[in-house]
């Protein structure tokens, strides 16, 4: 069975018991592949493929989407690729919740196509919230960050 057969398969079997979270992890001989999935009842299975391998480091920071009362500016990916929060593994990351920023300052990387893109800020303001995880997939116009 297929990498992507067993993840298709663990989606529905999660959607049958009710559990809507699930982290899996496989070896690979380049590199290990990591993928947290969240089940929403509104769309079904989250069951994208980021590219080989994924970071180590990827943490679960806050990954569910910004919710209706939260005020503020979103930065949004320019592009599709993988969210790190800081240059490294193990570095200090860019920026926090709380944290002054001014435009022009990187506030995440994202990788495509083994690059590493700095996602600089718009505008000066606070990071009200990061919307993604360290590692994270993201999309086109996915919003990254809050800002007020």
């Amino acid at each position: 069975m297929s990498f992507r057969s067993t993840v298709e398969s663990m989606s529905k079997i999660m959607d049958d018991m009710g559990i809507t979270e699930l982290d899996l992890e496989r070896q690979f001989l380049f590199g290990v592949y990591r993928k947290h999935i969240h089940l929403s009842k509104q769309s079904g299975a989250t069951v994208a493929m980021p590219a080989f391998p994924t970071s180590d480091n990827a943490k679960q920071t806050n990954s569910e989407p910004a919710a209706a009362s939260v005020s503020g500016y979103a930065l949004k990916s320019p592009m599709v690729g993988v969210a790190y929060l800081a240059p490294e593994p193990g570095a200090k990351p860019f920026t926090k919740v709380g944290a002054s920023i001014k435009a022009g300052d990187t506030v995440i990387l994202v990788e495509a196509m083994k690059t590493f893109n700095p996602i600089k800020s718009d505008k000066d303001g606070v990071v009200k919230e990061i919307l993604v995880a360290d590692g994270q997939a993201v999309e086109f116009d996915q919003p990254l960050i809050i800002i007020e």
